[in-house]
């Protein structure tokens, strides 16, 4: 629409005439339900706003002023507060306005509020007003002038209209002009002490309510804050009077405001906590109140638990109350009916009966578990437990052992010391009469899996497992036998395949009955328990493969109905799993056939909602680890929807918070995020899928190597972006881990000649490509894991491609471990600010170093990248050691952790090793740290100081020589202390210095050692759980693909004796992890000597 045509002309001259019966006829079509005139009106509308600014906003002020019509005034709002509003860039009007009607329009704005009669146009007027302040005022308190002594007036008058109106804005423009009302505290004070008082209207009171709770948060010197604490009683009192007088929705607001307050300044709430929390307890326990009324005191109570950061420990200090609170919670778990769709388990819907009480009882118990810990928790429980249990009421029994799943994650470690006495209360259950009762126990046990194990797996599988077993005989109620049967996943999940082995003849033969017969959910969950049994005996599930995998294949191929979709797709994850457990030369033959059907079923038109598209993509990645090399004819078909759903664009809703359109708060599928004034929604269930498909992806590069040359283009340009993906964590760890294995693919490729003529420049460019983006992606992730994620990835990268990268590029990468040095320093500042605080328990403290441990992964992470950019780039890394030199030097402190101390310990032994001569300058400052860490408390710490020592007197020199004499005595510190005989320090000590390669008959004599001593088996070589077999393995591939030169003919023999055994007898998921350790001509060179 053009401003120059003459017809616009005329239709703007009209609209915005004196005469405003034309404007209004614009708005009113601005809110037709007819798409053709509201697109008309919208046009004209931004062509007069484009074209006359200042004609068109006063146009709406004065309509505002002045028309009668009360949807014309409320739209006129809407638009104005849309057009005066900062953060709606593209329309904020108010900087194009000339000075006079900015000032006619401020005015127009205050007096229209002043006499607006309808209360929900007066509350949108009043948002207008704050935007268009919030937008004014930070940056110059005089351009507004007139505001701040109206609001003053009206707060201070007795209309009880303007006192709320002016609360609403104060509140709303606290956060912006807050420290600047600081003058005014003490007017501000009295004004809400006066508001807040009983003599008012309850909507003036919650106005002040909410002003107060907003000038607490804003004002950041407590001393300030303080002023307002006797506030505090007269805040409740709004409350309790709402709900004396039966306002409940008015109560609602107040506890809606209060459980702000207790999120983001708890400590305001401590001096009056006893009387507070007490309050909120009453009202939670009051069951003539409405149960959201309730809710609402409940989750104010659990805010204050989860407000460990601002206030640690504190609520650990009323243990009576959460007594009080735990009986709360378990008493909404009781509102619970007997429906009859649970008993006939035709659908999924395992909650049947279940209602709103019981849901928030659930969440509530888990969080409060979480945020107070099993210390706090555990004794409260282990109290109301056998009462409940003893009750003649299913219902109690039911919500003990609901309860008991719920607070397994957050009181694992104290549960665990009690894992006997809690065992028997849930397996007791497992006779219960009830149905229901035995699913919770069932399900409880499940939960205890996942959270307690593998101590439960490891001390009471003779218990647990007879116990499911015998659940799973349960056919009058088959939701109870397929629930028995998923538990047993969560058992297996945990488990070792020893442990599991004595069990196998009697699951899979229940397992196999269950596939046959009853119900499609028991079908379902015997085919998911098979799949993990299968996935964690390994190779042991190959005797039952033959009797198994016939069941499987009738239902791949003949579950084709809608109504069991999931039954199909089941199926093929158990084959796949099975599969990958039994391995390729048992499962080649069954392959072909299982492959086909999935291709044709991928062809085939599949519904949107149908689960088989999901399972497919992972079904399929576990058959290339399966298969390897010989599942590379399937990529072309694999390759193109797996990249479509990485690609998945996240399926996001934004709304204002305000709006009356609101998701639906029980709706699983979307993720709701609030940000500032929007509600933002996202689909959960495309970012599984796009996670998923990204770790399909990583998973295809690693198993193919050069084989995935092809894709790798398509793959890198799909995954790069996703580092920054913030919508899902799962998808930015999975595009990390996948970079190192693209680069490692294009560069076999290239030297195996299968790179399509591409050559060294080509893993340069891709370098290039993915290493920068890497380091920017690690600059902005909020998450530590993820830093972590991120870090070992460029680890690996750079160990890949190191040679390829510049100055500029090692520049970046330098800079930003400053970076992450710097975050996780302050981090770990702030925590120990924490521990200042008056409340700060040994529970918090356990917490804090869980926190802090996190932290020092990050660090390890840290010392491996410096470790290979010093391996690779030697002296010429020198001068960015310099510069990291101050952030690694406070890090030999006896302040820190003793494995801050072994991380910088390594790094400098890496300068030492590869720097040589040219590292010598820093043993003045380096060497004392390390003579001093020979004596360190830490096993860790001494052997990297006593390898360091070594290193440095290999390559010291002169510089080291005045140094012996300490050294020595320091060494024989080391060697006589009360632990250095525990071959835990000793043997991977003398394992890291292998082989030997700079003393050539030395080698030959200590290598021959290491081959006897691998002959006899011996105990504290090998370690426990073969734990140091791989290391010895890469050790004597290292050594065999040097000739003859670091071991005579006679031990090289030897040596390939024993790795032949070897390849008998270990386990072939060690094998297959040794393998890949090893570097791809390490692997040739072994699989030429092993198989001549």
């Amino acid at each position: 629409m053009a401003a120059n045509d003459p017809n616009h002309q005329t239709q703007m001259a009209l609209i915005l005439s004196q005469d405003s019966t034309h404007f209004e006829s614009l708005i009113t079509n601005l809110m037709s339900t007819s798409n053709d005139h509201r697109s008309q009106a919208e046009n004209l509308f931004n062509l007069c706003k484009q074209t006359y600014p200042d004609s068109l906003i006063l146009k709406l002020a004065q309509l505002l002023h002045t028309s009668p019509n009360e949807q014309t005034r409320t739209m006129s709002t809407i638009l104005l507060r849309r057009h005066l509003t900062r953060h709606h860039d593209d329309s904020f009007i108010y900087p194009r306005l000339s000075p006079s009607t900015q000032t006619t329009l401020r005015s127009l704005l205050l007096s229209s509020l002043h006499k607006e009669p309808v209360k929900s146009i007066a509350k949108k007027l009043c948002d207008t007003v704050s935007e268009l302040a919030s937008a004014l005022l930070p940056d110059d308190m005089s351009s507004w002038p007139d505001l701040l002594p109206l609001l003053f007036q009206w707060v201070t008058s007795s209309d009880p209209r303007l006192q709320e109106i002016s609360l609403i804005i104060f509140a709303q423009l606290a956060h912006y002009i807050g420290e600047t009302l600081l003058p005014q505290l003490s007017t501000l004070h009295s004004v809400f002490l006066r508001c807040l008082g009983a003599a008012t209207s309850s909507d003036v009171r919650i106005a002040a309510l909410a002003a107060s709770v907003n000038f607490v948060q804003c004002l950041s010197n407590p001393s300030d804050r303080d002023r307002f604490q006797d506030l505090l009683p007269l805040m409740m009192q709004t409350l309790t009077e709402a709900l004396n007088s039966g306002q409940e929705a008015t109560a609602q607001e107040a506890l809606e405001l209060l459980i702000e307050l207790a999120g983001t300044e708890p400590r305001f709430l401590r001096r009056q906590l006893v009387d507070v929390v007490g309050a909120m307890l009453q009202i939670a326990e009051a069951e003539s109140l409405e149960e959201g009324t309730r809710h609402l005191a409940i989750e104010f109570v659990v805010t204050l638990a989860e407000a460990r950061e601002r206030a640690p420990g504190m609520m650990r200090k009323l243990p009576q109350f959460v007594k009080k609170l735990f009986g709360v919670l378990l008493n909404l778990l009781l509102d619970i009916e007997d429906d009859p769709a649970w008993h006939a388990a035709v659908t999924e819907d395992e909650d049947a009966g279940e209602t709103t009480n019981f849901g928030f009882g659930q969440e509530c118990l888990d969080r409060l578990s979480i945020s107070l810990g099993g210390n706090t928790i555990v004794p409260v429980a282990s109290e109301l437990f056998p009462t409940y249990l003893a009750a003649p009421e299913w219902q109690k029994h039911h919500a003990a052992l609901v309860a008991i799943a719920q607070i397994a994650e957050g009181c694992s470690k104290v549960m665990t010391k009690n894992l006997e006495h809690v065992l028997s209360m849930v397996l007791n259950s497992f006779s219960d009469q009830h149905p229901r009762v035995r699913w919770a126990a069932i399900n409880a046990i499940g939960q205890l899996s996942t959270d307690l194990g593998p101590d439960l797996q490891n001390k009471y599988h003779h218990l647990v497992l007879p116990a499911l077993a015998g659940a799973m005989d349960d056919f009058q109620n088959p939701r109870v036998q397929a629930h028995a049967a998923s538990a047993v996943l969560n058992f297996t999940e945990n488990c070792t395949p020893d442990i599991l082995i004595p069990y196998l003849d009697g699951i899979v033969s229940k397992l196999l009955v269950l596939l046959q017969g009853g119900k499609q959910m028991v079908q379902e969950g015997a085919l998911t328990a098979l799949a993990s049994v299968a996935d964690s005996s390994q190779e042991k599930f190959e005797k039952y493969y033959d009797v198994v995998i016939p069941y499987l294949k009738a239902i791949l191929l003949n579950a084709n109905d809608k109504s069991n979709r999931m039954l199909r797709a089941k199926a093929m994850e158990c084959i796949s799993l099975v599969g990958m457990a039994v391995g390729k030369a048992k499962f080649r033959d069954d392959a072909k056939q299982v492959m086909d059907v999935l291709m044709s079923l991928q062809q085939s038109q599949l519904d949107a909602d149908d689960p088989t598209a999901s399972y497919m993509l992972q079904a399929w990645a576990r058959l290339c680890k399966c298969l390897g090399q010989d599942f590379l004819p399937y990529m072309g078909f694999v390759m193109p929807p797996l990249l479509q759903s990485a690609q998945l664009k996240p399926d996001v809703s934004i709304t204002s918070t305000d709006a009356d359109a609101e998701f639906d708060e029980d709706d699983d599928s979307i993720e709701t995020i609030t940000l500032g004034d929007k509600r933002i929604g996202i689909k959960t269930s495309v970012l599984e899928e796009k996670a998923t498909a990204c770790n399909m992806l990583c998973c295809y590069a690693d198993e193919l190597k050069e084989g995935f040359f092809p894709w790798i283009d398509q793959v890198a340009s799909t995954l790069v972006p996703l580092l920054k993906f913030y919508f899902h964590e799962e998808v930015r760890k999975a595009a990390a881990s996948a970079m190192p294995e693209l680069l490692t693919s294009a560069k076999l490729a290239i030297e195996k000649g299968q790179s399509q003529g591409r050559d060294a420049a080509y893993l340069k460019q891709l370098s290039d490509y993915i290493i920068p983006n890497l380091v920017e992606a690690l600059h902005k992730e909020p998450e530590v894991e993820i830093c972590a994620s991120m870090l070992d990835a460029l680890n690996e990268c750079i160990q890949v491609s190191g040679p390829h990268l510049d100055e500029k590029q090692v520049r970046s990468i330098v800079d930003e471990i400053k970076q992450v040095i710097m975050a996780s320093s302050s981090r770990k500042d702030e925590r120990a600010e924490r521990a200042k605080e008056e409340d700060f328990d040994a529970e918090e403290r356990e917490l804090l170093k869980e926190e802090n441990e996190q932290e020092e992964e990050l660090f390890d992470q840290i010392g491996d990248c410096l470790g290979t950019l010093i391996k690779t780039f030697r002296a010429s890394f020198l001068p960015f050691f310099d510069e990291l030199s101050s952030f690694l030097t406070p890090m030999f402190g006896k302040d820190k952790t003793s494995e801050e101390r072994r991380i910088a310990i390594c790094i400098f032994d890496d300068v030492a090793e590869h720097c040589r001569e040219s590292a010598l300058k820093y043993y003045v400052s380096f060497l004392p740290f390390l003579l001093e860490a020979c004596n360190d408390e830490c096993s860790d710490v001494r052997q990297a100081a006593v390898y360091g020592v070594g290193v440095c007197a290999e390559f010291g020199g002169s510089v080291f020589k005045p140094l012996v004499g300490e050294a020595l005595s320091r060494l024989n510190a080391v060697i006589t202390h009360p632990n250095a005989r525990d071959s835990d320090n000793v043997v991977p000590a003398w394992l890291s210095c292998l082989p030997i390669k700079g003393d050539l008959i030395e080698a030959k004599v200590v290598h021959d050692l290491l081959c006897s001593m691998v002959e006899r088996s011996d105990r504290e070589l090998i370690g426990q759980n073969n734990q140091y077999l791989p290391k010895i393995i890469v050790i004597f591939a290292e050594i065999l693909c040097a000739g003859n030169d670091l071991a005579t003919e006679q031990t090289v023999s030897r040596m390939i004796n024993l790795l032949r055994q070897l390849q008998q007898t270990l386990p072939p998921s060690t094998l297959a992890s040794t393998w890949s350790s090893l570097h791809p001509q390490q692997q040739l060179a072994l699989q030429s000597i092993l198989s001549s």
